[in-house]
């Protein structure tokens, strides 16, 4: 086996988060009722980009159910610290400059306290990037094109996505896996639908959560808080 790398497919992450920036992809839980479900929804994005996880019990990044993920998912200092560090499968990137950010990447933000807490994905960079440049999707205050410095934040941070690697056979020419046959086992494919389904109806956690899981009130997405004025309609740049 040999580790990898290939390019990140940043227009696959935006054209995602277009598409589920308003809705649930049913096959993802919807963390809104449980801490917020902004870091989830940016890990279901760049997901689209790579079609990788990595299957590291607690500290790898990947989703099967509800019970059976890792915090990176779910967690913002989880994702930030898996992104940043990571040397095995699955998406890897750096902390930048806002010079260096373009759609596919990741920002996130402290808003209404010191502790990062709120994870969004670029959508769009119009011209050079600055903080009136940027536009981004979300959940939580779902929203999309929404201009990053509408945002009341204290603190922000842009984390570049630099690629993805997967495990390969040692063999010939090794070709990168797609969100539709991830490399490694079976995990939620981003569908493609024209009209996205509802979401069904949130199962409630049972014991075998993830201790470490950092979806609680206050660390992804804060159940309340002044996060600016709600932006239900901007309009899509697509």
């Amino acid at each position: 086996m040999q580790l990898v790398a290939f390019d990140y497919d940043r227009q696959a992450a935006v054209d995602y988060a277009h598409q589920w920036a308003y809705f649930r992809n049913p096959q993802f839980y919807d963390f809104n009722s449980i801490g917020g479900d902004c870091t989830n929804f940016v890990s279901q994005c760049v997901f689209a980009g790579t079609g990788v996880m990595n299957y590291t019990p607690n500290t790898g990044w990947f989703y099967i159910n509800l019970n059976y993920r890792t915090p990176a998912w779910t967690g913002v200092t989880f994702f930030y610290d898996f992104i940043t560090q990571n040397q095995g499968t699955g998406p890897y990137g750096r902390e930048v400059d806002i010079s260096q950010i373009q759609p596919g990447d990741v920002i996130q933000m402290a808003i209404e306290r010191e502790q990062y807490h709120h994870s969004v994905i670029v959508v769009s960079v119009d011209g050079t990037p600055a903080l009136d440049t940027i536009r981004v999707a979300a959940h939580y205050r779902d929203s999309d094109c929404r201009p990053i410095n509408s945002y009341p934040y204290l603190h922000i941070r842009f984390i570049h996505i630099q690629g993805a690697r997967y495990l390969a056979q040692d063999s010939t020419t090794p070709q990168p896996p797609t969100p539709s046959t991830p490399s490694q086992e079976p995990s939620p494919q981003p569908p493609t639908p024209s009209t996205p389904p509802p979401s069904p109806s949130p199962q409630p956690p049972t014991p075998s959560t993830p201790p470490e899981e950092e979806s609680t009130p206050g660390q992804d997405g804060a159940s309340s808080g002044p996060f600016g004025p709600l932006f239900p309609f901007f309009p899509s740049t697509r």
